[in-house]
């Protein structure tokens, strides 16, 4: 076991897209959570020359880490293309397999100790970077080889898993789209105005003091306004099976159906129930104001001068197929599995980079 520098193993590689051999689609952002995401730039007449190449088994990271969290953002390329990312970015390999294994080295990466790491050593005025220096600096505890091929067994036999259980996932998400498309061509669409109504009750006397809003993963968050000193009596109660809405970022999926109890929300909010849940059900409905197409309907017809809103009467126009309840039922009995599976594979992944500084940490005990 050896406490190393890290620019002995590593080095910085600048191949750039000269020549437009890679087009847009292979640009990819890096995320805090030490993955590859779609990039969030707007690419629209972009030239693609100066962005940097970024192949298999090489690593990326933005320098900035000011303004991201505490965090920094970094990816490792375990697919089997060469990707791009910004020319901001820094790109890298390790040098020699023999002596340091790039899994083992993200697995590094994965740890909380090395996001605070590099955002104590970040410099900058403006903004503070974790500059190339910076990261050649960094001394690890550099473990055998066999100490390091036994983790990186480990990690990758649970990664292995978690895909498997994604792949599982996704078929699981194809039968429920499957479905619901099919519903759509068979059946003729309802307006959903006849069915909903809505909810106008203030919070009058303040009972109630959980204040909540929506996020845009159609879910329900408390408020991350500061509410010192503000008076809630006109803020809008929310009940069981009660949705609610934010008329301005509902193309951007906030809109979401409250569980069992109470909260309020801000009086900028729509809040709506369900008439007769025997002829519609809550849970149906929000499966269909949750795709990616309503959220795109909503964005084409919300109105407004100074700032685009989908009101209550828009909201009324929405038409839906409504079978019988039966068939609702069983698709929202599919669609909730659905949901339950995703939450797991979420904790499944949280379990796989909590696992990094446990197994790190076991492989120095060892050595």
């Amino acid at each position: 076991m050896a406490k190393v520098k890290l620019e002995k193993f590593i080095e910085q590689i600048e191949a750039r897209n000269n020549d437009n051999t890679f087009c847009q689609k292979a640009v990819v952002g890096l995320s805090t959570q030490k993955e590859l995401i779609t990039t969030k730039a707007d690419l629209e007449d972009v030239a693609m020359t100066s962005y940097k190449l970024f192949p298999p088994h090489h690593f990326a990271y933005v320098p900035d880490t000011s303004r991201r969290g505490e965090k920094i953002s970094l990816g490792y390329n375990l697919t089997e293309n060469t990707c791009m990312v910004s020319s901001i970015s820094i790109v890298f390999k390790v040098k020699d397999e023999a002596d340091l294994l790039p899994d083992y080295l993200y697995m590094y990466f994965n740890r909380p100790e090395f996001d605070r790491y590099a955002r104590f050593n970040s410099w900058g005025s403006a903004r503070e970077t974790f500059s190339w220096a910076d990261m050649c600096d960094m001394e690890i505890d550099l473990s055998s080889m066999p100490e390091q091929e036994k983790v990186v067994a480990i990690y990758n036999a649970m990664k292995k898993n978690q895909e498997s259980y994604e792949g599982g996932l996704e078929d699981l998400k194809l039968t429920c789209d499957a479905y619901i498309e099919e519903l759509r061509r068979n059946m003729p669409s309802k307006e959903i105005g006849k069915y909903i109504e809505p909810v106008t009750e203030n919070n009058t006397d303040k009972k109630v003091t959980n204040v909540m809003g929506v996020k845009s993963s159609s879910k329900f968050m408390k408020t991350k306004a500061n509410m010192a000193g503000i008076d809630i009596s006109n803020y809008t109660v929310v009940s069981t099976d009660d949705f609610a809405y934010n008329p301005s970022r509902i193309n951007l999926g906030s809109i979401a159906l409250f569980g069992k109890g109470n909260c309020v929300v801000s009086p900028m909010y729509n809040v709506f129930r369900i008439i007769n849940k025997e002829e519609l059900l809550p849970e149906y409905l929000m499966m269909w104001l949750s795709r990616k197409e309503f959220h795109r309907y909503t964005w084409f017809f919300a109105v407004g001068s100074v700032r685009d809103t989908f009101d209550f009467n828009l909201m009324k126009e929405v038409k839906i197929p409504i079978p019988k309840k039966e068939i609702q039922e069983a698709i929202v009995n599919m669609y909730t599995a659905y949901l339950v599976r995703r939450e797991l594979n979420e904790e499944l992944k949280k379990l796989l980079k909590e696992i990094c500084p446990i197994l790190i940490k076991g492989s120095r005990k060892s050595a």
